[in-house]
């Protein structure tokens, strides 16, 4: 064997390294959660094929009431753009604990990861789920999970980290190109990713996507550059941020930005003190639980 192919072309830590022969070997490979009842939640779980290359997961309330639909939230898991799954531990964490508070059907789609597909696959990927999530809206989708118990009238976007950019990023899509069918309430964006002028963070944004224009001109990492900004479908966001999170001024610019935008919505800015990126999907403590209860009750004054 050549031990030339043993040779690191590309480390980029946490996420991933990539070999000279090509393989891609992830730092952390998170653990698959069968789907199914889970009765220590009272979750029920069911995986879908939206697409050839796009799955979901869809996550709803072990009771409902015939006849009652319920919110819809569209979710999108973090990792870099190159870690994490729909089907995933870390997902369930984040997303099981508001099926059950909120009372409300979360589908989290599953987008093909970078470095193998680079960006903007993983946004086209999220933007065909969303799509696909519309076409249930006069009740006669290919999914009857959500014809029978989703409110196409009440949706909102969600992600942290990487899949906040991704939110960001349909909901702007959805505006543009006026998707028929959701009427998009409010978007949950916590502790987001819009990339920073840092040399290692640019080296990674360059490698997962190589046909990148770079900060200042990239809407997908820099949200000023993007003319459709004010466009953008949905009638509330929250920005979610961690105090010592090494992009919390990246969250608090995106939500500066949107303010001053022309968009129509109210904008709310929300700071977790003491806390670093993401803490919530390591760690139980009173943070955790203060920032699910700001996600629910986000979502429920709505309802």
């Amino acid at each position: 064997m050549d031990s030339s192919t043993n040779e690191v072309i590309r480390d980029c830590p946490p996420f991933f390294k990539v070999y000279k022969d090509g393989r891609v070997e992830r730092y952390f490979v998170t653990q698959p959660v069968p789907a199914g009842l889970d009765p220590t939640t009272g979750v029920q779980t069911k995986d879908v094929v939206i697409s050839p290359a796009v799955k979901a997961r869809i996550f709803m309330p072990q009771s409902t009431t015939p006849g009652q639909k319920l919110p819809l939230l569209v979710h999108y898991h973090g990792g870099g753009f190159s870690i994490g799954s729909a089907f995933d531990t870390v997902t369930y964490k984040v997303v099981a604990p508001l099926v059950k508070q909120a009372n409300i059907v979360v589908v989290s789609i599953d987008y093909r990861l970078a470095p193998e597909h680079p960006l903007p696959i993983a946004h086209d990927d999220s933007w065909v789920g969303l799509q696909w999530v519309a076409s249930h809206a006069n009740g006669q989708g290919p999914e009857p999970w959500l014809n029978d118990n989703a409110d196409p009238s009440r949706v909102f976007l969600a992600g942290e980290s990487a899949g906040a950019n991704i939110a960001h990023f349909v909901a702007v899509q959805a505006g543009a190109t006026k998707l028929v069918g959701l009427t998009i309430r409010g978007m949950l964006l916590v502790h987001p990713y819009f990339g920073t002028r840092e040399p290692n963070d640019n080296e990674l944004d360059k490698y997962v996507c190589p046909t990148s224009t770079q900060f200042d001109n990239d809407p997908i990492v820099n949200p000023v550059a993007d003319p459709k900004l004010k466009e953008m479908a949905c009638e509330r966001v929250i920005v979610l941020v961690a105090e010592e999170d090494g992009f919390r001024n990246r969250g608090e610019a995106y939500y500066e930005t949107l303010a001053k935008s022309g968009w129509r919505g109210e904008v709310e800015f929300f700071e977790t003190k003491g806390e670093g990126h993401c803490f919530h999907v390591v760690i139980d403590n009173h943070n955790t639980e203060v920032l699910k209860n700001k996600m629910v009750d986000f979502i429920n004054k709505d309802i």
